[in-house]
C-alpha cells in the first residue's frame, strides 16, 4: 500500500522505493515529527532507558540511578491508583501535529453529564490503538475542550509501567494499567465525571487488525460490563474508522503457521507480535511509521447502568448484549461517513 496523500509533487522512485519529494511543507514535516516523538517513546526508548542505566552504573552518574530506584518503589502503585494526569503534558503541541499526521478526528454524538462516571469501550484494537492514545490520552483532538468536565484514564498493559521514564509519561497523560483494580479505583472514587477507556478487544484483536477489516473480540469479552454493573459506570461504546487502515499486516489466517505462534507469543507475553509494517520517515514504501490514512473516531451515546454490586451472570449477559447492540448500530450508522462500504459488515467474534 502507497500513502499517496503525502504531496501532490510527482515522487521519484528508485529500486522499487517510492521517495519523499524535498519540497515538503513545514506544517507536514512537523506532522511527521509528531509521529517520531510517538514512536520513539513507545519503540526506542523502553531499549534506551534499559541499557543506559548500566553504563551510568560504571560513571560518576550511579547516584541518580540509585535516587530512580527509591522513586519507582515509592511510586509503584501509581498506575493502579488513577496515575497523575496533567493537561499540561496532554496539551502539548506536538500531539496535535500527530493527530494531524494521520488526521485522527472525534465526533461525539451525545453528551456525557458529569454526575456519572463512564466506562468507555474502544474499538478496534488496531496495530497499536493509534486513534485512542491520541483521542483520550492527548488533546489532539480537542476532548479536552469537548468534553471540558470529563478526565479521561486511558489503560494499558500493566508491563507499560515497568519502563523507566516512559512510566511516568504515561501516567502524566492520564494512563493507567488495564487491571480491574486499578479500572475500579477510577470509577469508584467519590469524585463523578472520570471516564475510564478500555479496549476490549486486546491482543488477540490485534491480530485482526487489516486494511478494510472490520472484525472484534468481544464475544466473551465481559469482564467490563460486570465492572460497569459493580461500579456503576455508564458504559460508552466507541468506533474509531481507520484505525486498521494505517498498517499492512502479514496474512494471518486462523490456523496458518504465523497465527499460531503468534497465539503461543501472546500466552508467554501477554501481547501478540503483529507482523506489520507502514512507511518510512523518507519513504513511503516500507517502515515503522504509521501510513498518512484519516482516522475518524465517533464516540457513541451512553448506557444507562444501576449500580449492582453482586450482578448475576444473566445480568452480565443481558447488558453485554446491549452494549453489542449499541455498537452494531453505531457502526452502521457512521460506516458510510467514513469511506466504508454499506455492505460491510461488523464481525463480532
Amino acid at each position: 500500500m502507497l500513502d499517496r496523500s503525502e504531496s501532490e509533487e510527482s515522487m521519484p522512485h528508485l529500486f522499487g522505493v517510492e521517495w519523499a519529494p524535498m519540497n515538503i511543507p513545514l506544517t507536514r514535516r512537523l506532522q511527521t515529527l509528531g509521529a517520531l516523538h510517538f514512536f520513539f517513546i513507545t519503540l526506542f526508548t523502553p531499549v534506551l532507558v534499559l541499557t543506559v542505566p548500566f553504563y551510568m552504573l560504571n560513571t560518576i552518574l550511579w547516584p541518580l540511578i540509585l535516587l530512580y530506584v527509591v522513586w519507582m518503589i515509592y511510586d509503584w502503585n501509581s498506575p493502579k491508583k488513577g496515575a497523575y494526569r496533567s493537561e499540561w503534558f496532554q496539551r502539548q503541541r506536538i500531539h496535535s501535529w500527530y493527530a494531524n499526521y494521520f488526521p485522527v478526528q472525534m465526533h461525539t454524538t451525545s453528551e456525557m453529564p458529569e454526575e456519572h462516571s463512564y466506562l468507555i469501550g474502544y474499538h478496534p484494537h488496531g496495530i497499536i490503538s493509534m486513534a485512542a492514545f491520541i483521542n483520550f490520552a492527548t488533546n489532539g483532538t480537542g476532548i479536552l475542550d469537548t468534553l471540558p468536565r470529563i478526565r479521561f484514564h486511558l489503560c494499558t498493559l500493566v508491563g507499560q509501567f515497568w519502563t523507566p521514564w516512559r512510566r511516568e509519561w504515561g501516567l502524566l497523560h492520564g494512563m493507567i494499567d488495564c487491571s480491574r483494580e486499578s479500572i475500579k479505583h477510577v470509577l469508584e472514587h467519590e469524585e463523578k465525571g472520570k471516564a475510564v477507556v478500555l479496549v476490549v478487544g486486546g491482543a488477540e484483536e490485534a491480530l485482526d487488525a487489516h486494511p478494510g477489516c472490520h472484525i472484534l473480540t468481544l464475544k466473551k469479552r465481559k469482564g467490563f460490563v460486570k465492572i460497569a454493573l459493580q461500579t456503576g459506570a455508564h458504559l460508552v461504546p466507541c468506533y474509531s474508522f481507520g484505525e486498521n487502515d494505517i498498517f499492512n499486516q502479514a496474512d494471518n489466517p486462523k490456523g496458518s503457521t504465523i497465527r499460531q505462534f503468534q497465539t503461543i507469543m501472546k500466552r508467554i507475553l501477554g501481547f501478540s507480535p503483529p507482523a506489520f509494517y507502514g512507511r518510512g520517515v523518507f519513504n513511503y514504501t516500507f517502515g515503522l511509521l504509521p501510513f498518512r490514512k484519516p482516522i475518524n473516531t465517533v464516540l457513541g451515546a451512553p448506557i444507562p447502568v444501576k449500580k449492582t454490586v453482586n450482578p448475576t451472570q444473566e445480568e452480565i449477559d443481558s447488558l453485554h448484549e446491549t452494549y453489542m447492540n449499541s455498537l452494531r448500530e453505531l457502526f452502521e450508522q457512521h460506516k458510510t461517513k467514513y469511506d466504508v462500504s454499506p455492505t460491510t459488515q461488523l464481525v463480532i467474534n
